[in-house]
């Protein structure tokens, strides 16, 4: 447990959500990004665009590739657009790829509640049922990795295998002391702060760039590989904020699920990834005894938004897994 707190001071910047809407349809169609050795091209034009009703809730998700479902959950501050490298991989080796804003993110419906985890999972669970997808395997990435291992606890008969990376999940980990040194205190301050009622929306309205690009700089590795602007553009849509802190407002309800969900361990094989300049092994550390299938990795030279930064790496581990 002394271990699993000490990495909480570094894992603590991804309790955090997707609360954006991407600009990506509007960026260029053939991207590509060179992270360590490799290359990976991206044609946005691939990418089929979709919407779907969930109790009344219009929901945002993205396509590509034919093949074995694999859902793609994102973390804040970023929208499915974060996926689109894993996406073009998936795709290539025979995947259909399936990239969501979560309910109150991206292009998606932002409710005025329904931000806990259980409930976030439920609308996820319901969309792929109405897609026809009865059996798939998830991704999850920062916030993503709450909802995943909800969605996975809650309803563990649809998900084949999932994967849950750069994240501590409330209820599991223990909370870390508010009293801590100023560069342990960098990953920990939005916590309370975006709890707050009213507040951090009076704060941050109109200074979004600011406030996101601190945490770009401050939690990536190779920062250039973020797409910042996109999300910054995102963010800043109307109700942008609102669900946004939403989320963390919603923690204590989250924890008091997760509490019950840590009593019946996952039995799906489940792989928790990390990264070196970031969470390092706290993922793995959060669902050890949680998982009777666990597998735990760290990626190298490699900051929190690994989708990005260093999506090479990222797919040699994920790949294997789900052709395992």
């Amino acid at each position: 447990m002394k271990r699993l707190n000490k990495a909480l001071f570094i894992a603590v910047i991804t309790l955090a959500l997707p609360f954006a809407v991407s600009s990506a349809e509007s960026t260029s169609k053939n991207h590509a990004i060179t992270t360590n050795s490799a290359t990976i091209s991206v044609n946005e034009a691939d990418f089929q665009h979709h919407y779907v009703k969930v109790d009344g809730k219009r929901i945002h998700y993205v396509t590509v590739g034919s093949g074995e479902p694999v859902l793609l959950i994102p973390g804040w501050p970023q929208t499915w657009y974060t996926w689109r490298y894993v996406m073009t991989e998936l795709a290539t080796n025979g995947y259909t790829a399936i990239a969501v804003d979560p309910i109150g993110t991206g292009y998606s419906d932002k409710p005025e509640s329904g931000y806990d985890t259980g409930s976030a999972a439920t609308i996820l669970y319901k969309m792929m049922k109405q897609l026809g997808y009865t059996k798939y395997s998830v991704v999850g990435h920062d916030i993503g990795m709450w909802v995943g291992y909800a969605l996975a606890s809650d309803y563990p008969t649809v998900i084949k295998k999932i994967a849950l990376a750069e994240a501590v999940i409330p209820g599991l980990a223990s909370a870390p002391t508010i009293f801590v040194k100023p560069e342990e205190n960098i990953f920990l301050w939005h916590f309370m702060f975006n709890q707050v009622p009213d507040l951090p929306e009076m704060l941050t309205a109109g200074k979004e760039s600011e406030y996101l690009n601190f945490i770009f700089d401050h939690w990536s590795y190779r920062r250039d590989s973020v797409a910042a602007q996109t999300y910054i553009d995102a963010y800043t849509s109307p109700g942008g904020l609102r669900a946004g802190f939403a989320y963390y407002r919603a923690i204590p309800q989250t924890i008091e699920q997760n509490t019950l969900r840590a009593e019946k361990k996952l039995t799906m094989p489940v792989l928790a990834i990390g990264a070196d300049h970031a969470t390092r092994d706290a993922p793995q550390l959060t669902l050890e005894g949680r998982a009777t299938n666990l597998k735990g990795v760290m990626l190298t030279e490699c900051g929190h938004f690994v989708t990005e930064e260093c999506p090479e790496q990222l797919l040699a581990e994920l790949l294997p897994f789900l052709n395992k």
